[in-house]
């Protein structure tokens, strides 16, 4: 992964898809700045920005800021009112950020152009005060900070997943359980009038949902415990799960708890069936639960919903434990318009925390009997570029060779029994379904009959999801197509 280093007078920032913190002496008077680079392309990039008030509460922010270059400027944001004049730019909170308390945190973002250099921002002020790392109270601070939520009742266990399912690349740090691909799932079970999910991701939504039913959405949530209230007073399940994509950070989940009088009971037995679901932002369900087709970046998260995906789905209705390994505008070997050359899917798949250099995940009982991939619409849905080492048929080729390489990976992981699926979806470039046709036709001949074919969406979807991705209705659609060949497959479960 390709980092970039740049040092200020105040202290130094690392720029790349790893979201890392300033140091405290970036930080303005009364609150610290985080600036990321989160992503970066010929021309474009997107920049993250977590603003944490560490004066006295406020309601209502203004954060400026200066581009050190004319060429910087803000196409478009999410989460504040954003605007520009010259290199200056202003990002004003909106009705439902604006308050924040002391220690208090909120994220913005947006995406932006560059030329030549693209280096980072710097003279961040809050309010009109500018950055100088001290914190000066101008009234008295308050003797006790009121409780935002009822305290945890019931500490986590030793271990967070003691009484907590998971079939998700989760990695267990303290008395937490970290993660960062789309659709990671925490189920358990608690008895009384209501549970608390300990949870710190302020870069992703999740639902909450109780006996089945959601009963939360969560936008964004702060660090701490969240609850849900107001249940019979008997047995629940209980089950969180990750909406969106967020591969630039590490969310970190602490087990749940019971309110007063109640109890976290044994949690769920895993499933006998496990399913893998290996992708881009088909696969992810991006945008899926949008209701037009123009859709800001901001839209894109709020309105992706891993859980309502065609993978979710199929392994719902099979009652299956599924992971969703997906990664949008990620290929097999080329990114979508050809960005960030050099990585693919293929760099980040070892992996159970996204934004880690190195860091490789342990599959342990994880042996699905069932693989299913769809990956290469990024790879061909968008013409060569000059200055990519492609051809047409060079491309294809390469793309055969890694795939080969790929599926040898996960023989070599999963064994012979598992049933692999490759998926294409439909395109005006037949290229990605020929490909993979021959993909499995070559495997075949080779006598590895468990790897089987599956396209979709030449009829049936409305791609009513954001930037004509498919919709909600649509995964209905491709879940039971994808249901049907798998009655067909000769699964051992």
């Amino acid at each position: 992964m390709k980092r970039i280093t740049a040092v200020l007078a105040a202290g130094t920032v690392t720029v790349g898809l790893v979201a890392v913190a300033l140091p405290r002496a970036f930080a303005a008077a009364g609150c610290r700045v985080d600036y990321t680079i989160a992503s970066q392309w010929p021309g474009g990039f997107q920049g993250d920005v977590k603003i944490t008030n560490l004066g006295d509460p406020i309601t209502g922010w203004s954060l400026a800021f200066d581009f050190p270059t004319a060429a910087q400027r803000i196409t478009q944001g999410w989460s504040a009112a954003w605007s520009q004049s010259g290199t200056r730019v202003t990002a004003t909170s909106m009705s439902w950020n604006g308050n924040l308390a002391t220690s208090a945190a909120t994220s913005i973002g947006f995406t932006g152009a560059w030329s030549s250099t693209n280096p980072v921002a710097t003279n961040f002020t809050l309010n009109g005060v500018a950055c100088t790392g001290a914190v000066t109270p101008t009234t008295a601070p308050p003797t006790s900070a009121p409780p935002t939520s009822a305290p945890p009742t019931t500490p986590p266990p030793t271990s967070t997943l003691a009484l907590a399912h998971t079939a998700g690349r989760v990695k267990v740090s303290g008395d937490t359980a970290q993660y960062s691909w789309p659709g990671v799932y925490f189920e358990g079970r608690v008895r009384g009038t209501g549970v608390g999910v300990v949870l710190n991701d302020h870069n992703s939504d999740y639902e909450i949902q109780v006996d089945g039913a959601t009963a939360a959405t969560l936008v964004l949530p702060a660090q701490g415990t969240h609850w849900v209230n107001g249940l019979s007073n008997t047995e629940h399940t209980v089950r969180l799960v990750k909406r969106n994509e967020s591969p630039w950070s590490t969310g970190a989940f602490g087990g749940f708890v019971a309110v007063p009088g109640g109890a976290v009971l044994a949690k769920p037995a895993a499933r006998t069936r496990q399913i893998e679901f290996i992708g881009d932002s088909n696969t992810a369900g991006y945008g899926n639960m949008s209701t037009t087709r123009d859709c800001a970046g901001d839209q894109v998260n709020r309105t992706t919903n891993a859980d309502r995906s065609f993978g979710a789905i199929t392994a719902k209705r099979l009652n299956a434990d599924y992971q969703i390994n997906a990664i949008s505008g990620r290929g097999m070997v080329r990114n979508y318009n050809g960005g960030d050359p050099g990585t693919s899917y293929r760099t980040f798949y070892d992996r159970a925390l996204l934004a880690v250099d190195g860091d490789v995940w342990q599959p342990g009982t994880w042996r699905p009997q069932l693989v299913v991939i769809g990956l290469g619409i990024n790879d061909f849905s968008t013409a060569i570029n000059s200055g990519e080492p492609w051809t047409p048929d060079s491309l294809v080729a390469a793309y055969r060779t890694a795939y080969h390489g790929f599926l040898d990976k996960l023989r070599t992981r999963y064994g012979s029994d598992t049933v692999i699926v490759v998926t294409a979806a439909h395109m005006s470039n037949t290229a990605f379904g020929d490909a993979t046709r021959q993909i499995v036709q070559e495997r075949n001949a080779r006598g590895d009959n468990r790897v089987r074919h599956f396209s979709y969406g030449e009829t049936g979807l409305d791609l009513l999801g954001c930037h004509w991705h498919p919709s909600a209705a649509d995964h209905q659609y491709i879940a039971g197509q994808l249901s049907t060949l798998i009655g067909t497959l000769p699964l051992s479960w």
